[in-house]
């Protein structure tokens, strides 16, 4: 008799999403030093730049003052995207890796969409074309554009192309990223990012552990 393998468990994908200054990245990579701990497989990873094109697109996208039309922008992104999920995260969640992501395509709906004004049905155009995959879930990290804005201007390092916008420009990008998880709110929870880092990465372990179906 033929001896029968287990079946692996598909991976879940969790993608990490705020304005900048909202302290996603700092909270992505709390959970993930947390669930290795616990032993699961993970890929920790980011758009733009989570393959070799994509790395060399973020360089592109973001240098201080290069000017790039929005269109076009929008575009690199979803070029960066498309590389990445077929190169990485398609493959890691098929071998039952868990993919933790900063930033997906919610970030395009956001930024390009309402920050550059393009509108999020041409950002879900591109999304259905290139790209369907949807997150398991995903973390909306939130705050008052003041409070992230003072937090980027204390980091060591300058300021980005994006992070660079004025104020009204990020204000566009937080009304959208509320009005997405409002649509969505089975898939997108609220975090608020203007508490103590602690609290906030309690409130998102719990949720991972319930979503992993840890104890």
């Amino acid at each position: 008799m033929r001896e029968s393998r287990p079946v692996s468990r598909r991976g879940l994908f969790l993608t990490f999403e705020g304005i900048e200054g909202s302290g996603k990245t700092t909270q992505l990579r709390r959970l993930a030093r947390t669930l290795r701990r616990l032993g699961l497989p993970l890929l920790v990873t980011r758009q733009p730049g989570g393959t070799a094109v994509g790395r060399r697109l973020r360089r592109l996208l973001l240098a201080p003052g290069a000017p790039i039309d929005p269109r076009t922008e929008l575009l690199l992104m979803f070029a960066d995207r498309r590389q990445h999920l077929t190169e990485t995260i398609e493959p890691a969640l098929a071998a039952g890796v868990h993919v933790l992501c900063d930033r997906y395509t919610d970030a395009s709906r956001a930024y390009q969409g309402a920050g550059r004004r393009l509108g999020v049905a041409t950002v879900d155009l591109l999304h259905d074309t290139f790209c369907r995959r949807a997150p398991d879930r995903t973390y909306l990290f939130d705050c008052p554009v003041p409070t992230a804005l003072a937090r980027i201007g204390r980091r060591k390092e300058g300021p980005d192309r994006i992070e660079s916008e004025r104020a009204a420009f990020h204000r566009r990008v937080r009304r959208a990223y509320l009005d997405g998880a409002a649509a969505e709110p089975e898939r997108i929870l609220v975090v608020d990012a203007a508490r103590p880092e602690r609290e906030v990465a309690e409130e998102v372990l719990a949720d991972a552990r319930r979503l992993l179906a840890l104890s």
